[in-house]
């Protein structure tokens, strides 16, 4: 067997097992709920309880009508509510990719007629003056912003506010019952808000197929963008080519929405002298895109406000790189390899290491990791924990 075809190291832990794994939902939260760190504040829970608000059903206003990683989150936490006897309604533009999803999953659903962000918020904001009795649990900014002072409500945003945005952050919050954020990190820029991480599905991986030509598949899922630091991992791929020729290749899932004319030329202009070495797959699938690489790299610029497809890695055993911005490295904790984000010479010297066997990948306690913070019992103790917390009625029952 060639070097380049040798499959990386690996650092395994029998702790969790797939019988423990396929164990009913009650039987995993005690994994779920070892994780001290991410425990809901404590000022949090004094508030809360103080707070004589008691709710007979939930109402889950999405940011927008396409699906993205806040959307998919919306739908996590309202099937989650869902499971735990919550009245939840999604609603939502219509029409719109984010309401027949839901609608798809079996969960009620009230669309309002609209196609852009500002006849959504006009929508919205007349809706709630008849929303019957509930809570208004707004998953972003724009629902938080256009139902800004009303009673009732919750503020979910899943991005940082920078800019303009920190200050409507603001103005969105007030009056809000709660505010929640995805990481520890965002506390810096949302305080006295509360932590609910995100958490993604279990991503069972096929045996990956090895490269025709031998070669060791770096993955990149996601947005291509400056700010994902596409341009970076062409940068450290190139270093490679010199110091290791023929051992790897690049394959890019995803595509450049909304991305500005003049950081795409910048990208592209990255990405050209490596050309030959990238194959771009466009959208598709995680699961499907796990098996067709043999590790991720997460090289991200900007401050992520938590790393979903880290997540996803960890989920599916894949070996894990990723940069220092924002709250990537409170999600992939002390197992994970981490890099200075926008330091190609530092990603390629990881990349390097771990495909020589140098550094162990560590995928069993980078799955352990989720299994207890990021997995779906994680996610269902923490909403269960959350919407007690708040006195939202469930299973018939009334929770003080």
């Amino acid at each position: 067997m060639s070097d380049a075809a040798r499959p990386l190291k690996a650092v395994e832990t029998p702790t969790i097992d797939e019988r423990a794994e396929a164990r009913a939902p009650a039987a995993l939260v005690p994994f779920a709920e070892q994780a001290q760190p991410w425990a809901l504040a404590e000022a949090a829970h004094w508030a809360a309880r103080q707070s004589p608000a008691r709710f007979e059903r939930v109402y889950v206003a999405a940011n927008n009508g396409g699906i993205g990683g806040g959307e998919v989150m919306l739908l996590r936490l309202a099937g989650a509510m869902q499971a735990l006897g919550v009245d939840v309604t999604v609603v939502a533009p219509a029409p719109s990719a984010v309401l027949n999803e839901a609608a798809h999953r079996g969960l009620p659903v009230i669309g309002l007629p609209a196609r852009r962000r500002l006849t959504w918020m006009w929508a919205l904001r007349r809706w709630d003056r008849a929303r019957p009795e509930g809570l208004l649990w707004c998953n972003g900014l724009v629902p938080a912003l256009a139902t800004a002072r009303r009673p009732g409500r919750l503020v979910h945003l899943h991005q940082e506010p920078t800019g303009i945005r920190r200050l409507l952050a603001r103005l969105a919050r007030r009056d809000a019952v709660t505010t929640l954020v995805p990481s520890r990190t965002m506390l810096e820029t949302v305080p006295e808000a509360q932590v609910l991480p995100n958490w993604t599905e279990r991503i069972r991986r096929a045996k990956p197929t090895p490269d025709k030509d031998g070669r060791i598949r770096i993955g990149f899922l996601g947005r291509l963008g400056l700010d994902k630091g596409v341009h970076v991992l062409a940068d450290a791929l190139g270093l490679l080519e010199d110091r290791m020729p023929g051992r790897f290749r690049l394959v890019l899932a995803g595509e450049p929405l909304f991305v500005p004319e003049e950081d795409l030329e910048v990208m592209e202009e990255a990405l050209g002298p490596v050309a030959r070495l990238t194959h771009r797959a466009g959208w598709v699938d995680a699961a499907d895109f796990f098996d067709t690489i043999d590790l991720l790299v997460v090289p991200s610029i900007i401050a992520e406000s938590f790393g979903l497809v880290a997540a996803e890695a960890m989920a599916a055993r894949v070996p894990l790189i990723v940069s220092d911005a924002g709250a990537l490295p409170e999600v992939v904790g002390d197992a994970a390899q981490v890099v200075p984000a926008g330091d190609a010479a530092a990603l390629a010297d990881r990349i390097a290491a771990l495909a020589t066997g140098e550094t162990p990948a560590h995928r069993g306690p980078l799955f352990e990791r989720w299994f207890a913070e990021f997995s779906p019992a994680a996610g269902m103790a923490r909403t269960r924990e959350l919407v007690d917390m708040l006195g939202v009625r469930r299973g018939g029952l009334p929770h003080a």
